[in-house]
């Protein structure tokens, strides 16, 4: 069973930056990063596999990088630039199986969530 602990959500003003962690125990192949805003269906942010294939989605415009250490099992999502609509509970995803990608559906293991709050 998976087990996944995030950290680094926050608050901070418009064009700050914060980076989330994700420990995860047990094994994963795919992991990503999602986010749900209140009222809205949860959508894909960044992906990452242990081959190091990334996937980005489109809206994110460049402003946002996923890695992963696989020593440390922890996978982290750098956030520059941010913007009001990018305010948004951040959800970490794994799952065993390869090319998840940026679909929610797609995974079968989810953390508890961060809170990013960026203000104008």
């Amino acid at each position: 069973q998976v087990q996944l602990v995030e950290s680094g959500g926050g608050s901070v003003q418009a064009g700050g930056s914060l980076r989330l962690s994700c420990v995860a125990s047990g094994y994963t192949y795919s992991m990503g990063w999602f986010r749900q805003a209140p009222g809205k269906e949860r959508e894909g942010v960044a992906a990452i596999d242990r081959a190091g294939r990334t996937r980005y989605a489109d809206s994110m415009m460049g402003r946002f990088t996923i890695s992963l250490d696989n020593a440390k099992n922890t996978l982290y999502l750098q956030m520059n630039s941010l913007k009001p609509e990018d305010t948004a509970m951040y959800y970490c995803a794994a799952d065993n199986r390869a090319r998840a990608g940026l679909v929610p559906y797609a995974y079968d293991y989810w953390g508890q969530g961060t809170q990013v709050t960026v203000s104008s």
